[in-house]
């Protein structure tokens, strides 16, 4: 495409005849820079028609042409110039049909190797523009219409030889208008010829799956390999049951992992919440604190604490007590979960060692009942790997059975259930009498 400029009908008009002067010029021009110029002095060729001058004029200065034949009207009588040829009109007239057809037979050309084996679009080519184009530019008035280029597109006129007419400026005739209207209805068919033609290749690109075809969404993935990858990944069984969380006495019935001679931070955390007292006897307010570090559930030890010391069988037997889990305000003791190392410091408070057999304490010197976690998360080997979860509920009644004012006592009736302040932990027989383990106040309760 060549350089775009904006040029009105007249400038339309006087190209016309530039292009016919360039003719007369003959091989000197073409021998030059390869730009067709006119002297600015020499008057353009004529049209060979004289106006009428009783004859209404249309808008743009000359006379309707509503006589058979589309735009171009019946065909006129060609003017032959004094050397016997064609005149000057005749000549630019066939120089654009010249060049139009050329184009159109690229254009086909094109299409054909674009769509190989369908017949081109828009074949065969219009032989000028439809009486609606005329009508419209005669309809919208006077108006400054792109000179058509060699490419069927508005803009910088070409040559037949490739090069750029560049016209000087001036006013054209009124027939002159008229003209560039006419080849302005040329270039827009021609236009609209090239539109259709491209959007027919595409749509013949895209029905024959070439390469501007969509895709639909997903398509390339049928049948490929991603497919049978997919089909090969284990997909979640629908049979298997979700997992379950295990319940409280599962929870208590699990050893923990924790070292014997373990001693953490000797820092401590309140278990927030508040456990109401269920019963109605004298009501006991205590606090849990567990020792920063440990690595141990501390909800588990809280309820494990709360259901314990109320359970009928335990100190609260017969509505005799109650207790309340407070995380502020003053309790009345401690329940503390500490690490050995801590447990022992404590313990030492009150005048007792805990470290020989690694056990718990109330240090009564202190508001601390210690529950060695120790002991907690592993258990003794007076009840074994199967029974952790009775050797915790005795742990929490011994240790605040001594809070409770209660002292130590052994069994005296060889198989029967150790009495609950008995100290299992170290051993279930005494002076050569064996119990079994037992972790309530009231076992038969």
């Amino acid at each position: 495409m060549g350089r775009h400029s904006r040029k009105g009908p007249e400038a339309a008009g006087a190209e016309a005849g530039a292009a016919a002067t360039a003719d007369r010029e003959g091989e000197a021009a073409r021998a030059g820079s390869g730009r067709r110029r006119r002297d600015a002095a020499t008057p353009s060729a004529g049209t060979g028609h004289t106006p009428f001058h009783d004859v209404p004029q249309a808008r743009g200065g000359h006379p309707e042409q509503h006589e058979p034949g589309g735009g171009w009207g019946t065909a006129t009588q060609p003017r032959y110039d004094g050397t016997g040829g064609p005149g000057p009109e005749v000549r630019a007239r066939q120089a654009v049909a010249r060049q139009l057809s050329a184009q159109q037979a690229a254009q086909r050309a094109a299409d054909r190797r674009a769509a190989p084996g369908r017949p081109p679009v828009g074949s065969p080519p219009l032989p000028g523009p439809r009486r609606e184009f005329v009508d419209a530019f005669d309809a919208a008035g006077p108006r400054r219409a792109a000179p058509v280029q060699a490419g069927g597109a508005a803009g910088t006129p070409e040559g037949p030889d490739g090069s750029e007419d560049a016209p000087d400026g001036g006013e054209g005739k009124a027939g002159k208008g008229g003209k560039g209207r006419t080849f302005t209805g040329i270039a827009a068919a021609a236009v609209v010829t090239v539109l259709a033609v491209v959007v027919a290749g595409q749509v013949a690109q895209k029905s024959s799956g070439g390469p501007g075809a969509s895709r639909t969404a997903g398509s390339d993935r049928e049948g490929s390999a991603d497919a049978s990858r997919s089909e090969e990944r284990p997909t979640p069984d629908a049979d298997r049951p979700a997992v379950k969380p295990l319940s409280y006495a599962e929870k208590m019935a699990e050893p923990y992992p924790l070292l014997p001679d373990l001693k953490a931070s000797g820092k401590f955390d309140a278990v927030p919440g508040l456990a109401k007292a269920p019963g109605r006897g004298h009501k006991y307010r205590y606090r849990i604190d567990v020792e920063k570090g440990l690595g141990l559930d501390a909800g588990l030890f809280a309820e494990a604490v709360q259901k314990t010391l109320n359970d009928d069988r335990s100190w609260a037997h017969g509505g005799a007590m109650t207790f309340e889990r407070i995380s502020s305000g003053e309790p009345d003791f401690v329940i503390t979960l500490a690490s050995p190392g801590t447990t022992g410091v404590w313990c030492e408070k009150s005048g007792l060692d805990t470290t020989e057999d690694n056990v718990s304490c109330d240090s009564a010197a202190t508001d601390r009942v210690m529950i060695n976690a120790y002991r907690w998360a592993q258990g003794a080997a007076t009840f074994g790997p199967d029974k952790l979860l009775i050797y915790r509920q005795m742990l929490i009644n011994h240790e605040v059975g001594h809070r409770l004012g209660h002292d130590h006592v052994s069994c005296r009736t060889p198989g029967a259930l150790a009495p609950v302040m008995q100290q299992q932990t170290k051993t279930l027989e005494l002076e050569g009498i064996k119990c079994r383990p037992n972790p309530w106040v009231y076992p038969g309760s």
